[in-house]
């Protein structure tokens, strides 16, 4: 057989390796620079040693759990009407992936950031709703947001450090920002589906921080059209570029695809669950484009700024949610 003729197989793409987090403090540079090369070479990085405190964690599991136990009247109870799904339940079958004829196979809770009152952006971050049914429920899930927040601070301050920018760079465009903490539940899935669990999508927000869920389902697409799996360590977080900070940085740091696919036939019956922080940028921050990251070979790729709301506004009605 010549070599023309012969059928080769694609190579297979390059697994994510954990950056631990414990390197930030010990050598921030080389901790920085790990992290924004996953980040440049795929969207997406992994950081081990996150500091989350695993009781929380636990506790955070076992009442979204009893929440999405609870009778679907129950649950719609809390589905804010016009609200574009950013506070409270959104119910089955409702979200969709940019573009996607199905709608994903999921449900979902949202906790945000509790703003004192009169704060100037009340008028763009609704306040959160609490389910009565479920002792501990504010509690828990208020510290885990708090928690992520502070996390994700630590990781823009890297990723600020990996662009040539100072640590606190990132700090006054996210203090105070429309971040979500969002509570993922996807039932079991029943023979022949329509859809996926998570069609294929890229996030809208800044940086979005994910916990590894019980259950297998999450891929990345690589640049050459391959979907890499993604199964964190235990005590790791999966990091991605979302749309805002790609068109920040002109796609130096790229919103990569991904998607969460059904699970085998054998595992058909489980549910999945799994918590993501989307990590958003101030409603009146402006996105436009940072001059470090236009070169004569990297043109401007966004040259009309847009405000973060404006952004946010735009892609919620692509999803079907506004």
């Amino acid at each position: 057989m010549s070599i023309a003729a012969r059928t080769v197989a694609p190579a297979a793409p390059e697994a994510l390796t954990a950056v631990s987090l414990t390197a930030a403090a010990r050598d921030p540079d080389a901790f920085a620079a790990a992290l924004g090369a996953s980040f440049e070479r795929t969207g997406f990085a992994i950081v081990s040693d996150h500091g989350l405190d695993p009781a929380l964690l636990a506790r955070a599991h076992e009442r979204i759990k009893a929440f999405f136990a609870l009778p679907d009247d129950v649950k719609r109870r809390y589905h804010v009407k016009g609200g574009g799904g950013q506070r409270g339940y959104t119910p089955f079958g409702v979200e969709a992936a940019k573009g996607a004829a199905l709608v994903d196979l999921k449900e979902f809770w949202h906790v945000a950031r509790d703003l004192p009152e009169g704060h100037r952006f009340a008028g763009q971050m609704a306040p959160n709703v609490w389910p009565e049914e479920v002792p501990g429920f504010r509690e828990d899930l208020s510290a885990l947001f708090a928690a992520f927040d502070a996390l994700g601070a630590k990781v823009l301050a890297a990723i600020a450090r990996h662009l040539g920018q100072a640590d606190d760079f990132f700090a006054a465009s996210v203090k105070d920002g429309n971040s979500i903490l969002r509570l993922l539940h996807y039932p079991p899935v029943p023979a022949n589906p329509l859809g996926l669990r998570a069609e294929a999508h890229e996030d809208i927000n800044t940086i979005t921080l994910l916990l590894g869920a019980e259950e297998a389902g999450l891929q990345l697409k690589t640049r050459d059209g391959q979907w890499l799996d993604i199964n964190p360590p235990p005590d790791a977080v999966v990091i991605n570029i979302g749309d805002m900070l790609a068109r920040l940085t002109n796609n130096v740091l790229p919103s990569t695809t991904h998607r969460v696919v059904n699970p085998s036939a054998e595992r058909a019956h489980l549910p999945r669950y799994s918590i993501p922080f989307f990590l958003h940028f101030a409603p009146d921050f402006l996105i436009e484009t940072m001059a470090s990251c236009i070169t004569p070979e990297r043109p401007n790729q966004y040259p009309e700024p847009i405000t973060a709301q404006g952004y946010l506004e735009e892609r919620l009605r692509e999803i079907r949610l506004a």
